[in-house]
């Protein structure tokens, strides 16, 4: 037990230490500052709207479901550039400014420093989560005068979407000596994340008989079933969508331990290939 605590200690500092350091980034907080500036905005633009349309229960239904499309909208945004910045730039920056060295040259092994920056990543990118959240639901209660706890199902399903997204900007961040190829990759796995879906209908419409279309339609079925696909976690958007005071349908509470899952196989996978490379990087 000690073995594993004193292994685990030099991790948790560094951990910290990446917390410390990404919180203090100027393009982060810019980032923060923005989609809280965004939501907060959609507050006073929905009370705006609502003292010139009049008053009543479809006009503050519209209100409400206004102020949650901005939030969803910004928190997904704000929420995905943030975590991809912070992912793509922790360890090129220790490279760049030679920082690295002097750490591992310590008693660290090469996988407790990437276990620590990874750790010290995910808290970076659940404070601004959880920043972003708390202020939605102030937006949300002030509207209806009610706990709305739904969102904070709808709040977990987004931070497992973004570590997907940032385990394997991560892993791409391991070998760059700088952040712009890892943060272009970020995009590009966040927006194929997206598109994944469309693979499968590729794969139904290529059932020809040629060999073109037979092969096209077994390699677009094949990165179906590889590629991760980030539109499975649109349920969220099914969660807002319920009344406050409505429990979760069954068909979506068994689909949450699922995506849950879901996003931790594809994150153990990313840091793995993260670990892959890191550990064949020169330094």
């Amino acid at each position: 037990m000690s073995a594993a605590v004193d292994y685990l200690r030099g991790p948790w500092h560094i951990a910290v230490f990446t917390w410390r350091e990404g919180i203090r980034k100027k393009t982060l907080v810019g980032f923060l500052l923005l989609s809280l500036f965004v939501i907060f905005g959609s507050f006073f633009m929905s009370s705006f709207l609502n003292q010139t349309t009049g008053s009543g229960q479809i006009e503050t239904e519209i209100d409400t479901k206004l102020i949650k499309d901005i939030c969803v909208a910004t928190i997904s945004i704000f929420g995905m550039l943030i975590t991809i910045f912070i992912s793509a730039s922790v360890v090129p920056n220790e490279v760049e400014n030679k920082v690295i060295y002097t750490v591992l040259s310590k008693p660290v092994r090469r996988m407790q420093y990437l276990l620590g920056k990874f750790v010290g990543i995910q808290m970076i990118v659940l404070a601004n989560l959880m920043l972003m959240t708390l202020l939605f639901l102030i937006a949300i209660y002030i509207r209806q005068g009610e706990f709305p706890k739904l969102l904070l199902w709808s709040a977990l399903l987004t931070y497992f979407e973004f570590l997907v997204v940032s385990a394997f900007t991560f892993a791409i961040s391991c070998s760059a000596s700088s952040a712009v190829l890892p943060t272009i990759g970020g995009l590009f796995i966040y927006l194929t994340g997206n598109l994944t879906e469309y693979l499968k209908d590729v794969s139904n419409r290529s059932e020809g008989t040629e060999l073109a279309d037979v092969t096209i339609g077994r390699i677009a079925d094949g990165l179906y079933y590889i590629l991760p696909n980030l539109q499975k976690f649109s349920i969220k958007t099914e969660i807002l969508g319920l009344s406050s005071g409505a429990p979760l349908p069954p068909e979506v509470a068994e689909q949450i331990p699922n995506l849950i899952a879901y996003g931790l196989a594809y994150a153990v996978s990313g840091y793995v290939i993260a670990y892959w490379i890191f550990r064949r990087k020169e330094l």
